[in-house]
């Protein structure tokens, strides 16, 4: 309690920590991480059971195992012999790579002190166990005995540790959440196992930023980084579709394009559905009661479902503009062009607001070969010149749904 160190000093004469990082190999995974790992860090990835937890984990220890030296992956889940048939099948088999059945926290510790890692694995967190607490695993008492014991670990020797948590299908930690503000970085892994695509996001990062988005494809070698996601995502757009619209947003430092899409349909209940995918379901509520008020669309008797295709998460405003094209291009069964992209916040008055990096978002959108982009008018001017894209301001949706929507006739 007394010791010298923590005595009150004044800020200027503490010198700074560098924190070193080591590269993964996996550029994914090192963008998410803020650029690879931190000497003595906790990270915990958390998932749905079968997202891709322990794949992307055996991929990252035969990478770091071959480029830096011993890494210990411990499993409670799994025998040593099925983490080897997995390791065969990613190819991340190394003399380096050493692994053990263990659940004992204080077994880890000794294999530790025995083996000298340089990193640590544990999968999953839930199936620890601290011989000094009696509970059962994946309990609030044992999840925080045994995260501690190894954060006591991590930091004492500075070996990077990372930890599998599984969470519940209503996104919370397993047996429980109590860890978050234990460890240095929290990922959440998402995706349906029964798609190829899966997205890894930061919610916590005391070494980076919490903004920037990992997007991987599942492949039988294993997770691959997707360096392209904008292409991936518009692949399967259906062209001069009615409901169907491109908007750019912002993940960190990438621009990433996305497919919104919506289906609007006559309501036969006394409460029209309000479905969403991807978006909000409030964000959306309050756009279709703009589009009512101050465009006149009738939709209070309509079902409306919104979709942002490939699984991605929106949470920016600048994709109002295109929830709100997508919902009032189905109603009228009117297409938009399939080259615009559109971009900007709507505010309850009807206007379209100005977003910001707007310049990058119009050069993604120039480099996939769109050639229209429907902006604030407030962006108008230096940020959107230059982009390589031709754009069109306006200031109030009503004028937006106005000069977006081709009539059948093309006229």
């Amino acid at each position: 309690m007394g010791a010298a160190q923590s005595r009150p000093r004044p800020i200027t004469s503490i010198s700074a920590i560098s924190h070193e990082r080591q590269t993964t190999f996996i550029s994914e995974f090192d963008r998410v991480l803020g650029g690879g790992v931190v000497a003595g860090s906790l990270v915990l990835i958390c998932g749905e059971p079968g997202a891709g937890k322990s794949t992307l984990l055996s991929q990252v220890a035969g990478n770091l195992a071959k480029a830096y030296g011993t890494v210990l992956y411990v499993s409670g889940e799994e025998s040593a012999q099925q983490i080897k048939l997995r390791a065969e099948r990613l190819g991340s088999e190394h003399d380096d790579l050493l692994l053990a059945s263990e659940t004992d926290v204080g077994q880890i510790a000794r294999y530790i002190d025995e083996l000298q890692p340089k990193f640590l694995i544990i999968d999953s967190i839930q199936t620890m166990q601290s011989p000094d607490v009696e509970s059962s695993p994946g309990t609030v008492s044992q999840v925080r005995a045994s995260t501690a014991a190894l954060a006591a670990i991590a930091k004492g020797r500075g070996i990077p540790v990372f930890l599998v948590g599984h969470v519940t299908k209503e996104g919370s930690l397993a047996g429980p959440r109590v860890l978050e503000h234990m460890v240095d970085t929290v990922l959440y892994f998402e995706g349906d196992r029964h798609l190829t695509f899966r997205v890894l996001r930061a919610v916590k990062n005391r070494f980076g930023s919490t903004d920037e988005l990992g997007i991987f494809e599942m492949r039988e070698e294993g997770l691959v980084g997707v360096e392209n996601p904008s292409e991936l995502f518009l692949a399967e757009r259906p062209q001069m579709q009615p409901g169907s619209t491109v908007t750019a947003t912002i993940e960190g430092t990438r621009p990433l394009l996305v497919e919104i899409q919506a289906l609007v349909a006559p309501s036969y209940l006394g409460s029209p559905r309000r479905t969403t995918n991807g978006v909000s379901r409030d964000r959306v509520s309050m756009i279709l009661a703009v589009l009512e008020k101050r465009v006149g669309l009738s939709l209070a008797n309509q079902d409306v479902y919104i979709n942002v295709a490939g699984g991605i998460k929106i949470e920016e405003p600048a994709a109002d503009l295109a929830i709100a094209l997508a919902i009032a291009s189905n109603f009228k069964e009117m297409p938009v062009d399939p080259k615009a992209v559109f971009l900007g916040e709507i505010g309850l008055s009807g206007e379209v607001r100005g977003c910001s990096q707007i310049d990058k978002r119009l050069k993604e959108a120039a480099r996939l070969g769109f050639d229209m982009a429907l902006i604030p008018g407030k962006n108008v001017g230096r940020d959107a010149k230059g982009s390589g894209i031709a754009f069109l301001g306006v200031d109030a949706l009503r004028e937006a749904v106005d000069k977006s929507l081709i009539s059948p006739s093309g006229v």
